[in-house]
């Protein structure tokens, strides 16, 4: 697990700057629209619903914001109706891509998404063609401060379930089972942990190793895919060079 570190801080960083925020809010709130919409308006009894409420305050997420999503998708409020399609697909260089949409408009998203891989050289494939490749985990991020002690988190996570631990200069990384996940999550909630990240996400079996110039080409192709408001996340199984920074 510790081998896929670089790829998650990278993610990490992204996430956090301040020019993504707005678009970051936009997605996270279309997945609480749907979680609600499934599964009713109460985070206590929807476990869909609670995961995302978290993953959205990591991203610091207001409560209004998270409220008025949620409401939206329980019908309480005026909303969009989202449909959820995932594209599978390789990128320069042979990288395996998956492309988690929600849509109000399949056709343009299909197309938009399409017409990014073309672009960069790369060819959007049938479902299931590089999925295979992807093991759906928990994922829990942790700024490492000198007010954590690694052996005593490592020991707490364990402990509450989690499949492994791993950490480098700047974060603590957190893996788990997905029908484990909440569990963790919520044991370190009630520690007082904050998290950088925290939800389900793709993780690859093998990672393809790329040069520089290879990786700003992968990289290119992430952004085109995250900048569309329709594409919630993008998971990769590219290995970026120590120095590249995306």
């Amino acid at each position: 697990m510790s081998g896929h570190s670089k790829w998650h801080n990278i993610q990490a960083k992204k996430g956090k700057t301040d020019a993504k925020r707005g678009k970051i809010f936009t997605k996270i709130g279309k997945e609480l629209a749907i979680a609600a919409k499934a599964g009713g308006s109460n985070p206590d009894i929807n476990g869909k619903l609670r995961d995302t409420v978290a993953k959205a305050k990591a991203n610091n997420m207001p409560q209004d914001t998270i409220t008025r999503a949620i409401k939206k998708g329980a019908g309480e409020m005026e909303g969009v109706n989202y449909e959820e399609i995932v594209y599978e697909g390789y990128g320069p260089c042979g990288v395996a891509l998956i492309v988690n949409t929600l849509t109000d408009n399949k056709n343009r998203t299909a197309g938009d998404v399409r017409y990014a891989f073309d672009r960069s050289g790369g060819n959007l494939g049938a479902t299931g063609c590089v999925s295979w490749m992807f093991n759906s985990k928990g994922l829990i991020l942790i700024e490492r401060t000198d007010k954590i002690d690694e052996d005593e988190l490592m020991m707490q996570v364990l402990e509450f379930g989690a499949e492994d631990f791993s950490s480098d200069e700047e974060v603590f990384e957190i893996t788990t089972k997905t029908e484990d996940f909440s569990k963790v999550r919520e044991a370190l909630e009630g520690l007082k942990y904050e998290f950088l990240k925290a939800e389900i996400t793709m993780i690859p079996d093998t990672t393809v190793t790329v040069n520089m110039e290879e990786a700003e080409k992968v990289q290119r192709l992430i952004d085109k895919l995250e900048d569309n408001d329709d594409v919630n996340d993008v998971y990769h199984n590219a290995e970026f060079p120590d120095e590249f920074e995306g």
